[in-house]
């Protein structure tokens, strides 16, 4: 009998393993992912640290949960589509995660929902984690990867949107990115390192430009300086030497709280200052309550209602024409 009821914990235990994570990540019914590398192309391709895993989240958003994808390792864009009204618009999503993980729920498919909503076609990019960008390792330092993987697979991503614009019903020079906290420094990189690719061209897809013409990076990290420096320091605004702000960076909306206490408002402020001396259309909000990692949810503070902002912004670049 004691064999038995061990037997049975186990059991039980292992069907709540299984509840709360599920391999791999599927879009919704009648979308597909698709592969941004030709089989045996993927450049500088990482060790697999396991198989891709997606957990629920352990913290709530606006009273729900949220799900992280983690050991990404064979990149993917899923288009969706708008079912009434077409733009011609397109935005790439970076969701955010620390380099580590995606938030493919709360900084992913509900973005697509809501620029689906309003006419714009979402391309979801499920780029290389973990240890794809800079991170913070055990000790609380900065770490940079030897190669700039989740950079390569923005830049493909963005070539192949315009490589299959009039398939995809896109004005190829309406193709923006949107980004989410280390996804936002996605955003900031694919908008300053679109003169050379950080990969060896593959295909004929490559042969169209990776520069987004608009970028959005919400709560955005790894922009400040000093998040990679020890103290003690003198607390100076400076843009991190990986992003090269230039006056072909694209117009550019920030959004950030102040309390943000994963990335600082100085992350914002530091690229705000570079794109306005650079002679760049930037447009930044600031509010003073928010915290970090609230994707689109509505909550009491106010700075969760930033995608009407953002619609009015794309309307100002004559992204979105005034209906």
């Amino acid at each position: 009998m004691k064999l038995f009821g061990l037997a049975l914990l186990c059991a039980v235990f292992a069907c709540e393993v299984s509840k709360a994570e599920t391999l791999a990540w599927q879009p919704s019914p009648g979308h597909t992912q698709v592969p941004i590398w030709p089989a045996g192309a993927i450049p500088d391709p990482q060790p697999s640290t396991g198989p891709e895993t997606m957990t629920p989240g352990e913290n709530l958003v606006a009273g729900r949960p949220w799900s992280s994808l983690t050991n990404v390792s064979t990149p993917t864009m899923t288009v969706y589509s708008p079912s009434g009204k077409n733009t011609g618009v397109a935005v790439v999503v970076f969701p955010g995660g620390g380099y580590k993980v995606l938030a493919i729920d709360l900084e992913g498919t509900e973005v697509a929902d809501w620029l689906t909503s309003k006419g714009i076609t979402c391309i979801l990019l499920k780029y290389r984690v973990p240890f794809s960008g800079p991170y913070m390792d055990e000790n609380n330092r900065r770490v940079y990867p030897k190669t700039p993987t989740a950079l390569q697979d923005a830049q493909r991503t963005l070539s192949l949107v315009r490589f299959h614009a009039t398939e995809w019903h896109i004005d190829p020079h309406k193709i923006g990115v949107l980004g989410f906290s280390a996804g936002g420094h996605v955003v900031a990189g694919a908008s300053t390192h679109f003169e050379e690719r950080t990969y060896a061209a593959v295909d004929e897809a490559d042969k169209e430009s990776c520069r987004p013409d608009f970028a959005m990076a919400i709560y955005p990290g790894h922009l400040w300086r000093n998040e990679d420096r020890e103290p003690p320091f003198i607390e100076t605004y400076e843009l991190m030497p990986d992003i090269h702000v230039n006056r072909n960076t694209p117009p550019t909306f920030l959004l950030q709280a102040e309390d943000d206490h994963v990335d600082g408002v100085q992350q914002s402020l530091i690229y705000y200052i570079a794109l306005k001396d650079a002679r760049v259309p930037v447009e930044m909000h600031l509010y003073a309550q928010g915290g970090h990692a609230f994707g689109l949810r509505p909550t009491t503070f106010p700075i969760t209602q930033w995608p009407a902002l953002a619609e009015a912004w794309l309307k100002t670049i004559g992204m979105v024409t005034e209906e």
